[in-house]
């Protein structure tokens, strides 16, 4: 009998643990008690807290109704409802409509009504979590020939993504004398980097006139045709903030609660080897090409193995992190660049380029639109929620080709409005120069002079275009540009060299 019932006991033992989903009833009824017995308590919960977010589906039923009824100004209390759930088979195994007088009574003396409706909503997140990990189990033992594990994790990224996005951070009203303490912090770091800049600098100066540097929460969108020099630009405006953070970083080294920053590049269309061959052809002045290749001289006047060296040495200090994974989705992006803010206190977020990057829901596999909307809404979230600069690259449509006048409009924005609706900024490259090249007539012939002497005018030169700018002026800034090393500069600047030497 004694083996018998240790038999039972180690079979109970193998016997699979059941677990319940966490849920919490007694919560659930204080909470609509609370908001039964004084409408008031609604207004404390009912900026995050919706019907879907209770277990219980009857409790479902009950808040949507208060809600229904509030949103038509009308009291929401077990006299008012009683009507509308007097025949409710759903309610009358636990008393009939008498059950909202019970949970009334429940709530007598309660006032924290916020803390059980968060109680409410984290056990709802907890459910979902639940929910979303089981799916991930059951992806990954089903496996699958024509879905990678990279896809799965994809996948599983989407849906964290979308669960995160609905469960982010709560943002309440500011009171305006936060806000101006804020605005006047702003003022003074401008002030004392004398009043030019009081973002993440760009080191170009007219380009910092015009706003002030790259400003954290806004999304800048930096649009041209294939060649203009995307990349470059983007690249030049990464390296000087990355130096500006290092000079920062070097500033504070004494003092123990500075977090120095860093920039983060996703480069969806080259590798990390080739961006850096294009920072030290930035850096050094010399061809990319030929620092690809191992073509450098090394005369007396001219060791460019030496300055390489100097580049690749100065290059090492700075903080740049690079993620060339091809076709990342929006989510994923968010992931790491959640990261790169915790590991490195992320504080410029470069992305080459915009339609690359792929959508996560199901409305956007089937619509480019939508898609592209999907991917701006959530650049613009990333730059608001890490609160830094994130400047994105996007491609422009044809129908630039199609006009005389080849300067880029809003309108050619490539596949969606979103882009233009989202960004706080938007600037265009335009080099006159690339067209008046292709133009190039037989040098025998009578057009030829006049040609040549357009392009003495409009070689090295490049038009950033601000077509759009939230908060200041809009306009055109001319600057330097040397095809040879894709680096940006000052136009005048640069002339007062070239004429020095």
């Amino acid at each position: 009998m004694a083996e018998r019932s240790l038999q039972t006991v180690e079979d109970e033992k193998s016997l699979p643990t059941y677990r319940e989903v966490p849920y919490n009833i007694d919560a659930e009824q204080i909470l609509l008690g609370a908001i039964l017995t004084n409408n008031e308590a609604y207004n404390r919960v009912g900026d995050f807290l919706r019907a879907e977010h209770f277990y219980e589906p009857l409790h479902r039923r009950i808040f949507d109704a208060i809600m229904n009824f509030m949103e038509r100004g009308l009291v929401a209390n077990p006299v008012t409802l009683r009507s509308q759930f007097d025949r409710d088979e759903a309610l009358s195994d636990i008393g009939g409509a008498s059950y909202l007088a019970k949970i009334a009574g429940l709530a007598s003396g309660v006032f924290n009504v916020k803390d059980y409706a968060r109680i409410i909503y984290d056990l709802y997140i907890s459910r979902n979590l639940i929910e979303i990990g089981n799916d991930i189990v059951d992806e990954a033992y089903k496996g699958s020939a024509e879905r990678a594990a990279s896809e799965q994790i994809e996948k599983a990224e989407g849906k964290l993504f979308t669960l995160a996005s609905e469960g982010g951070v709560e943002r309440a009203f500011v009171s305006l004398k936060d806000a101006l303490k804020e605005s006047l912090d702003r003022t003074n770091a401008a002030f004392k980097r004398q009043g030019d800049i009081h973002g993440i600098p760009t080191a170009l100066r007219d380009l910092d006139k015009m706003l002030g540097g790259l400003q954290n929460s806004d999304l800048v969108i930096l649009a041209a045709r294939p060649s203009m020099g995307k990349t470059a630009l983007a690249l030049n405006i990464a390296l000087s903030g990355a130096k500006f953070l290092h000079r920062d970083a070097e500033r504070h080294k004494d003092d123990p609660e500075f977090r120095s920053g860093s920039v983060g590049i996703f480069s969806l269309e080259m590798s990390s080897e080739q961006l850096a061959s294009r920072m030290l052809s930035v850096e050094t002045g010399i061809n990319a090409n030929s620092i690809r290749r191992g073509k450098l001289g090394r005369s007396p006047q001219n060791d460019e193995f030496a300055r390489l060296v100097q580049a690749n040495k100065d290059l090492y200090a700075l903080p740049i992190f690079i993620d060339d994974t091809p076709a990342l989705s929006i989510s994923a992006i968010r992931t790491r660049a959640r990261r790169l803010k915790r590991k490195y206190n992320l504080s410029l977020l470069v992305i080459d380029y915009l339609q690359l990057i792929r959508g996560v829901s199901a409305q956007a596999s089937s619509n480019r639109v939508q898609e592209i909307s999907e991917i701006t809404m959530g650049l613009k979230a990333i730059a608001k929620e890490l609160d830094i600069p994130v400047l994105a690259l996007s491609q422009l449509s044809r129908a630039v080709e199609q006009r005389d006048d080849k300067r880029p409009q809003l309108s050619d924005l490539r596949e969606s409005g979103s882009i233009e609706q989202d960004a706080d900024v938007v600037m265009f490259i335009y080099r006159e120069s690339y067209y008046t090249e292709r133009l190039k007539p037989d040098e025998n012939s009578e057009k030829f002079a006049a040609w040549l002497e357009k392009m003495e005018q409009v070689n090295n030169v490049a038009e950033v275009i601000v077509s759009k700018h939230r908060n200041g002026p809009i306009g055109n800034v001319t600057l330097f540009f040397d095809k040879t090393t894709t680096r940006f500069g000052d136009l005048e600047r640069q002339e007062y060299m070239e004429a020095a030497f």
